[in-house]
């Protein structure tokens, strides 16, 4: 099941914007106006996402207005989540840091699960080569599988004895 992502309205500060306001709504970066992004997701969760988000301006988080959350809340609930959930190993920086981490996360997983670069670019609104600039090192546990597959392929023809 996929998830379609229209605008994006992120954080950039009250004096970046035109309006003032700390959010811009815009189209989504590196697509043409008014364009999706499909991206996928687990059926169950996309359900509920979508039940999550059926409303006046299709939010996911909302303040207690109905508007965007405010970045600090979001901020300082993320930490604190961490806190409560991850071993003091894993939540030292910059594992999963910020909420925007778990992008990273996901296009790492992606990638390591042999998902093909171009179609995770797609699905992260990434090219390819920003991508593989970006992730060249993080694709993990593949060596094995490489190595056997290399070792599969046979020896080499024997040469004909030239006389």
């Amino acid at each position: 099941m996929n998830c379609s992502f229209h605008t994006a309205t992120p954080e950039v500060g009250k004096q970046w914007t035109d309006t003032g306001e700390i959010h811009e709504e815009r189209d989504l970066k590196g697509r043409a106006e008014g364009e999706t992004r499909t991206v996928p997701g687990h059926p169950a969760l996309t359900r509920m996402l979508r039940q999550h988000i059926e409303g006046e301006r299709d939010l996911l988080l909302q303040g207690e207005r109905g508007g965007i959350l405010a970045g600090s809340v979001v901020r300082r609930a993320w930490r604190g989540a961490r806190k409560a959930v991850l071993p003091p190993h894993v939540l030292e920086p910059p594992t999963g840091e910020r909420v925007y981490d778990n992008r990273h996360t996901r296009l790492t997983k992606w990638r390591d699960d042999g998902i093909p670069p171009a179609q995770v670019a797609d699905w992260a609104g990434n090219r390819v080569p920003v991508l593989l600039a970006t992730y060249a090192r993080c694709v993990e546990g593949q060596l094995p599988d490489l190595k056997r597959r290399l070792e599969a392929a046979g020896d080499l023809p024997e040469l004909p004895d030239i006389g």
